[in-house]
Parts: C-alpha cells; sequence; structure tokens
C-alpha cells in the first residue's frame, strides 16, 4: 500500500483577458496567474477503489460523485485510489479548488504508474494544465498553453469570498465581448511588488462585470476590500466569485483580513501570500 498526502494550492488569477472564442465553443483567455500558501489538502491510496470522502470545514456541496473531477482524474489515469480530500477552499469560487484537487490526484497517480498525463489534464478543464505545475505562468489558448514567469516578487494579498458558488458557464453566457486586448507580448521584470502591482492595475479580468451581473454580491465585496486600509489593487480572480485585495506588506494584509472577518462573518476570508513557491508535499 502505498499513501501519498498533497497540498493543493488555491490558484489567483491576477489578470484574466478573454482573447476570442473558438468555432468549438472554446473562449481563449491570456491570464497571469499565482498560487497562494492556503489551499485543500488531500490524501491518496493505492491500490484501492474509485472512492472519494470529502470533509473538513467547506466539505458542503462538494460531490462525491462521478462529478468530481478528483474521481474523473483517477479514471483517466486508469487506477484505483481511496481519495480523502480536506476542503479549506471554498466550491466553485475562481480559485482552481477542483482542477487543482483534479491536478494533484492526476500528479500522484501518473508519479505512482510511471506514465504521463494523457494531453496535460486539459479535457478535465481548463484550470487543469496550470494547476499540474502550480507555479506562477501566464496561461494562454483554452488554458493549455502554459508558460512559466520565473522570478516574480511575493505578493501579500486577502482572499474574500461570499459562500456563494459561481457558475462559470452562466458567466461566459453573459460576457457581451468575446475578442479583447491580450496583455502586452512580453510581461516585464519587476524589481519589486509595488511595480508589479502598478502594472497589473492596467490590465483586466473581463469576467468581473458578468460575474457581478450574475451574482450582485460580488460588487459588494469587491468594494469592501477595496477600501480596507493599505489596499493597493482589488480584483476578481478567475470567473469568481473571489476577490482578492493586494497590499504593501502582510502586516497590513493580515489586519485588513482581519478586520473584514469582523465586519462580514458570513464571508470566507484568509490573508495569504502569492508566489512563495510552496509545491505538493
Amino acid at each position: 500500500m502505498t499513501v501519498v498526502e498533497a497540498f493543493v494550492p488555491a490558484k489567483v488569477n491576477l489578470t484574466l483577458h478573454v482573447t476570442g472564442q473558438r468555432d468549438d465553443g472554446y473562449h481563449t483567455l491570456d491570464s497571469l496567474a499565482m498560487f497562494a500558501d492556503v489551499g485543500d489538502r488531500m490524501t491518496i491510496i493505492m491500490p484501492g477503489e474509485y472512492r472519494l470522502t470529502v470533509e473538513g470545514p467547506l466539505a458542503d456541496g462538494v460531490p462525491v460523485d462521478e462529478t468530481n473531477l478528483v474521481l474523473r482524474a483517477a479514471r483517466m489515469m486508469g487506477i484505483r485510489a481511496d481519495i480523502v480530500l480536506e476542503k479549506h477552499l471554498p466550491h466553485a469560487a475562481g480559485l482552481g479548488g477542483g482542477s487543482g484537487d483534479a491536478a494533484a490526484t492526476l500528479r500522484v497517480l501518473s508519479g505512482f504508474a510511471g506514465k504521463p498525463v494523457p494531453g496535460g489534464g486539459i479535457e478535465l478543464g481548463a484550470d487543469v494544465p496550470l494547476c499540474l505545475q502550480s507555479d506562477a505562468a501566464r496561461v494562454t489558448g483554452i488554458g493549455d498553453v502554459v508558460t512559466p514567469v520565473p522570478n516574480l516578487p511575493v505578493l501579500d494579498a486577502v482572499l474574500v469570498n461570499p459562500r456563494l458558488p459561481v457558475l462559470t458557464a452562466e458567466v461566459f453566457a453573459r460576457l457581451k465581448t468575446k475578442e479583447n486586448p491580450p496583455m502586452p507580448a512580453e510581461i516585464p521584470a519587476f524589481g519589486t511588488a509595488g511595480e508589479l502591482i502598478e502594472w497589473l492595475g492596467g490590465m483586466r479580468n473581463d469576467l468581473q462585470d458578468p460575474a457581478i451581473e450574475a451574482e450582485p454580491v460580488i460588487r459588494q465585496v469587491f468594494e469592501t476590500l477595496e477600501r480596507t486600509p493599505g489596499c493597493l489593487l482589488a480584483r476578481m480572480s478567475g470567473s469568481g466569485g473571489t476577490c482578492f485585495g493586494l497590499y504593501q506588506d502582510a502586516e497590513t494584509a493580515g489586519a485588513a483580513a482581519g478586520r473584514l472577518k469582523e465586519d462580514s462573518p458570513s464571508w470566507w476570508v484568509t490573508a495569504t501570500r502569492l508566489n512563495t513557491q510552496r509545491r505538493y508535499t
């Protein structure tokens, strides 16, 4: 019997430009993403059955049947395993939780079997190839082209989610303009976090307005976060509904998170650091 424990970091889309839509319906993207030092945890036991148990503080609402990407990942690799998923990230939150969990499963089972992940995992979702790498990267195409962006500064951040799942398909359906400008061809070198944050201010998340239209509470989250002392930039991650704020240091981010937890106790709020290179364990 082999038992592997894995940490699954939250993915944060610092930018998300929707650049087009292919004939097959898939949207093309241009996104700069980082990974946080908060996330889910998994225990994978091999050999076993195709069996998934979900526990942890945010387990409610997470499916344990074949609709869960974790089980689909195990079946993709053709390896029977008993998997325990400990959920610490909100469900359907724009943080790549489900894709990250699937990517962790693919990574562990691939290593166990000594065979590659079919198609880089793109069949399971647009975020899976990125989550397989779990490093700062630029993502283009339909999510299948992942280009590492090394040497970016660490960012101090606060993540806020109103505990309301947001359906990606609904957000894309509300997107009025499918062809938008990409990021610059070259991402500059940044000497400090402040320089990176200033540059990010000129970028976009094209799904932010459609997500707010679908779930107006996201606007409240965004505006509340934006007003916290020391917030240098606020934006939505992915297709929502998690928003992030960026701060000059961990102390300022921690103070903002404490204030938000006190003022909005029903929301999921956490201070975190992005791009610390914490890897699966």
